[in-house]
């Protein structure tokens, strides 16, 4: 089995064609992204043709499919383009949609891509959450998670994500305390990634992320992009920012009424063959 290794921003992921991927993903993920006995990767990314461009399917390192991610995404926009699969004005077929992608390469294996999210979802249905009556924003919204008072605002970019807004930047310890409680907390019925972010000003978010599937990540496209839209809906940023995160910066913009979109880079580090069974 050939693959293709990537990062955005230190979140990584394997890039495997979906022709040489087994029909039972979930034991042969999981070893992929072993970072032992395996690749190692935040995920698995399988990939194909398709009419515009290439298709994408993401497995989480916990070996359960996720619908989209902003990074992997990058990842496997900049190899499309490398290996000649791809024009640099391409689409990236998505379940949750098509997502225009800008690939532009700035040196050995690195290239700067303009993603096209869409529109953010926003009502409690549509994330979802467990919330009745149903609301059309769910802003500051109390919860109990792992013995504390939490305030979450809930988007979801195609995958369900949750704000927790905080003065000081998160530590690691309430990250890995906080973050899986709320991953699996019972008002979020699939589960849901998490952003703990602090507003540096209103042009700047500096984002720690843990991520449904994965724990703990450098970054996240799709979770910088969700962070960036609870921002704005909360009135606490502008709607053109930067989110910096563990990894490196993202730059976003929302104008009101459109999609997000997203600027950041991408790396192809290398390719090679799949050797061991699973």
């Amino acid at each position: 089995m050939k693959f293709a290794k990537a990062h955005g921003l230190g979140n990584d992921f394997i890039l495997v064609a979906e022709a040489e991927a087994p029909a039972e993903r979930s034991a042969w993920a999981v070893r992929l992204c072993d970072r032992h006995r395996g690749i190692g990767g935040d995920g698995v990314v399988l990939h194909a043709p398709a009419p515009d461009g290439v298709s994408f399917r993401l497995v989480n390192a916990d070996g359960l499919p996720g619908e989209i991610s902003g990074n992997g995404l990058r990842c496997l926009a900049a190899l499309a383009v490398r290996n000649g699969w791809a024009q640099p004005r391409h689409v990236v077929t998505t379940v949750v949609g098509p997502k225009a992608v800008e690939v532009a390469p700035l040196g050995g294996g690195r290239y700067r891509i303009l993603t096209d999210l869409g529109p953010p979802a926003l009502g409690s249905r549509d994330v979802p959450v467990a919330l009745e009556p149903p609301a059309a924003l769910v802003v500051d919204h109390p919860l109990e998670a792992a013995g504390r008072r939490v305030l979450v605002t809930v988007t979801s970019m195609g995958n369900p994500h949750c704000a927790v807004f905080l003065d000081e930047v998160a530590d690691d310890a309430l990250l890995r305390a906080l973050g899986p409680a709320l991953e699996h907390h019972a008002f979020f019925p699939k589960r849901t990634n998490v952003e703990f972010v602090t507003v540096l000003g209103p042009g700047e978010i500096r984002v720690r992320f843990w991520e449904r599937g994965v724990g703990y990540t450098m970054a996240s496209g799709t979770g910088s992009a969700s962070a960036a839209v609870a921002s704005i809906v909360t009135g606490r940023a502008s709607r053109t920012l930067r989110a910096v995160c563990d990894g490196g910066t993202l730059e976003i913009e929302w104008p009101e009424g459109g999609s997000v979109r997203q600027t950041a880079e991408a790396e192809v580090l290398y390719e090679g063959d799949w050797l061991a069974s699973w």
